[in-house]
């Protein structure tokens, strides 16, 4: 009898392997959903499109972008956590939702390493620190001046509670010893909105939401949080540069499933994201966004995570920034 149910054991683990394998080689087979938990317009939203033509393209079947935004990105992970693991729901997650969240939120709905299976990383960024015009600072050390003048008075926008904005605005106060009141919205596209309306003084804002208000003359940029100059932004100093050795604030995306999805679907999707990235119009379009194109095994999107993890409870705790 023993022998027996060794049989059925062995013969219905190998049933279940072979039905992966015909559902890795049919795939995809009908439509796939690319979930963007962030509001329309910001930069995940942007990403997620590019990425979903490129996909829709490449794979031959229709991909459908749908937005589920809320709670600094909980709500999307949460809804796609619960979607079934067959590869045709995709996740556009973020450091943000991944590495912040969890010092943030006493209750995600939602495990970042538990309930997801990564993908590969597609994206990463800095962020601009931009004022308004009104403000009487054309440099970092202007705006210090200003605001260690001015204590409490000026405004930094967010696009929430945890968002790299928030932290890079807390990062800011530590660092050059100012007070500056934080002003949380629902994303960072928002806070831009009310920057260029007057409502706050300064954000430190993604690529996407910013450049073209610089362009257009309604935000003025005082520096950029990587180590390096943005190809889209080439006269715009680093914040090593501006007289802030040291002081950065990247963003990076990844593409995550549903924890169970099969390993073959995961090796299929990472391979095709890794030809979309090489693209010279996928490359284009990244470099005039100010985002810097990634592909990378899913093995090390986890161990970014882990990284970050560690890393945000630091800087968080420095900030004096709690869970709630």
């Amino acid at each position: 009898m023993g022998a027996s149910r060794i049989l059925r054991s062995l013969l219905g683990a190998a049933l279940v392997a072979a039905a992966a394998t015909t559902c890795a080689q049919t795939y995809p087979s009908k439509p796939i959903r690319f979930i963007a938990p962030f509001p329309p317009g910001g930069s995940s939203d942007v990403l997620c499109r590019v990425l979903g033509q490129k996909l829709a393209d490449v794979a031959g079947q229709p991909v459908v972008v749908e937005n589920r935004a809320g709670a600094s990105g909980n709500i999307g992970h949460e809804y796609g956590a619960k979607q079934p693991a067959d590869g045709y729901t995709l996740l556009l997650s973020n450091n943000a939702a991944l590495a912040i969240n969890p010092h943030l939120f006493k209750r995600l709905g939602f495990d970042p390493q538990g309930d997801f299976a990564p993908v590969t990383m597609v994206a990463s960024a800095g962020q601009v620190l931009v004022v308004h015009p009104s403000v009487a600072a054309t440099s970092v050390q202007e705006l210090i001046a200003l605001a260690k003048a001015r204590p409490g008075q000026l405004h930094f926008g967010s696009g929430g509670k945890g968002i790299p904005s928030h932290i890079a605005g807390e990062t800011f106060k530590v660092a050059a010893g100012v007070d500056i009141v934080h002003v949380p919205y629902k994303g960072t596209v928002q806070a831009v909105g009310d920057l260029v309306g007057g409502q706050v003084q300064l954000v430190f804002s993604d690529m996407v939401p910013a450049i073209p208000h610089i362009r257009s003359g309604k935000l003025r940029p005082l520096a950029v949080t990587v180590a390096q100059r943005s190809a889209a932004l080439p006269e715009v100093p680093t914040m090593d540069e501006a007289g802030m050795p040291g002081f950065r604030s990247v963003v990076w995306w990844a593409v995550l499933v549903p924890r169970g999805t099969p390993g073959e679907i995961i090796a299929r999707l990472n391979g095709v994201f890794g030809r979309i990235m090489k693209l010279p119009e996928v490359q284009e379009r990244y470099a005039s966004l100010g985002v810097f194109t990634e592909h990378s095994t899913p093995q090390q999107v986890t161990e970014r995570i882990k990284s970050d993890l560690q890393e945000f409870a630091k800087i968080l705790k420095a900030a004096g920034v709690e869970a709630e």
